[in-house]
């Protein structure tokens, strides 16, 4: 073919940009000798009406050339250059297509067709690029096309191996790099998200948004010194927000100096008084240095301000299971679960409320759909007594025996389902069946020792009972793994810290 021998010589530059963010070929005119005087005039002719942008010119001189040369595929590659010119583009792929028909090595049409699709954001582009790169398989470009493409369909694990062989073609492309980083923050590549975060820094180092991304990353790679001189510069800026000194006080913290953790925490509070996490960042400090009652007192500034805050009596309940105050800290337990008691919906439940908007109604709606199909899955039986239960549904009626029935079917099916014990031990509690609710929730515990909504119910069910000897013990369960938990929360939190200040996802030029 004409011009194949000499496609690698062909330029390819960067599109029209990202719009947030993309990549597109840019296909030069690039066609060898003629085979004839009269075939060369005619891809001379096309080729000039191209560059004087006469489109329509070029697209009528190239129908009139393919009526004596069917199979040129050089011609019908400048066919479609002209149609995709004039926003043509379902006939810039059929002219594309029957190019690659002819030669399906003809990087100028592949070229053409993979830009086309890219555009439109259709994986129809990734066999295409896929095969551009067999052919040239060092092409930075491409690899950074079919990155995008991986990286909008989840695909992280492919998109990262072609970001990298993109290369310095990113270096200019904001959001291009923050999917990259993205995805090897998914992957858990730390490392290597940090060096790519460190390349967005120095696109806009005066970009504080930029920098918190980066110090998220750092802190989650254990790295809190590397992160605190990350967010220096906005730290003595004179328009620093709560955001950085929450995250400052972090990196501090978890660098060993507390003095100045406790001291930029403080200054947040100042700047942000109603932010509740600014207080249970206090009390998450307070505790790992054994300052309790300093803890309970910020605390209570902040329930002064939130008294709705069901995170605030969590955290002070568990500053005050360390003082020995087992009364006030299962107070505060209670009423954090009263404030907010989808706290205690399980993981299932919780992301089928999540799908469903939060509507507790249409999750069961849902559940009982598919439970017509399945009625003897444990899971599905005991997210719907979840739910009912959630619902506050009354001992007596239908759907409190609903609710039980379904408890009981899911861990007679699965033993070791301890949330589904735990729902069962709450209803039996509202039944006013203490002894078979302390049941349930051993059980559970004996299955899961970790699970602090069954360690929450055995202590109001052994409280209902009368037997107090073992609340405190199980207090300070529920108090470690609360703690526990802030601590995950804290790490969730960096990792929605990246997914969630970026870009959702570059995609290509319109």
């Amino acid at each position: 073919m004409r011009c194949q021998h000499r496609a690698r010589t062909c330029g390819r530059t960067l599109g029209h940009g990202w719009r947030p963010a993309g990549l597109a070929i840019a296909i030069t005119f690039c066609f060898g000798l003629a085979a004839d005087a009269s075939a060369g005039d005619q891809v001379d002719a096309i080729s000039s009406a191209l560059r004087a942008r006469d489109y329509d010119r070029a697209i009528e001189l190239t129908r009139d050339a393919l009526k004596g040369s069917p199979n040129d595929v050089q011609i019908w590659t400048l066919q479609g250059i002209a149609f995709s010119r004039t926003g043509d583009n379902t006939g810039a792929l059929a002219a594309y297509r029957r190019a690659l028909t002819l030669s399906p090595d003809y990087i100028p049409a592949l070229e053409g067709a993979a830009q086309l699709q890219y555009q439109a954001g259709s994986r129809d582009a990734v066999p295409l690029l896929t095969h551009l790169l067999r052919l040239r398989p060092d092409d930075p470009t491409g690899h950074a096309m079919l990155a995008v493409l991986e990286y909008r369909d989840g695909n992280c694990q492919s998109a990262v191996g072609h970001f990298a062989a993109a290369g310095a073609l990113l270096d200019s492309e904001l959001d291009a790099l923050h999917a990259y980083g993205t995805c090897l923050v998914r992957l858990k590549q730390l490392e290597d998200a940090t060096w790519v975060f460190q390349r967005t820094v120095a696109l806009r180092p005066d970009d504080a948004r930029e920098r918190r991304l980066l110090a998220s990353i750092q802190l989650m790679a254990s790295k809190p010194r590397e992160a605190a001189d990350t967010l220096t510069p906005i730290l003595e800026g004179g328009a620093v927000d709560s955001d950085t000194l929450e995250l400052a006080s972090s990196a501090y913290e978890e660098a060993g100096d507390t003095a100045r953790a406790v001291s930029t925490l403080r200054q947040a509070i100042l700047l942000d008084p109603r932010n509740p996490n600014l207080y249970v960042d206090f009390a998450n400090i307070a505790f790992a240095h054994q300052s309790f009652q300093v803890g309970i007192d910020v605390v209570n500034d902040g329930i002064s301000l939130q008294p709705q805050a069901a995170s605030l009596y969590l955290a002070r309940g568990v500053l005050y299971v360390q003082l020995a105050e087992y009364d006030k800290a299962e107070a505060d337990f209670e009423k954090a679960n009263e404030l907010d008691p989808k706290q205690s919906l399980s993981a299932a439940a919780q992301g089928l409320a999540a799908v469903e908007a939060n509507d507790l109604d249409r999750a069961l709606a849902t559940v009982r759909k598919r439970l017509a199909s399945k009625p003897e899955d444990p899971l599905l039986l005991y997210v719907q007594a979840d739910i009912l239960a959630q619902k506050g549904v009354e001992p007596g009626t239908p759907d409190f025996r609903t609710a039980v029935s379904s408890a009981r079917k899911a861990v007679a099916l699965r033993p070791s389902l301890a949330p589904a014990r735990s729902v069962l031990a709450k209803l039996y509690l509202q039944a006013g069946q203490t002894q078979a609710a302390i049941g349930q929730c051993r059980k559970a515990l004996a299955s899961d020792p970790n699970d602090q909504t069954s360690v929450y119910r055995l202590i109001q069910a052994l409280r209902k009972a009368g037997d107090k000897s073992e609340i405190p013990g199980l207090l300070k369960r529920l108090a470690q793994l609360r703690e526990q938990a802030a601590q995950q929360e804290r790490e969730r939190y960096r990792y929605k810290l990246v997914e969630g200040e970026r870009t959702p996802a570059p995609s290509p030029p319109r």
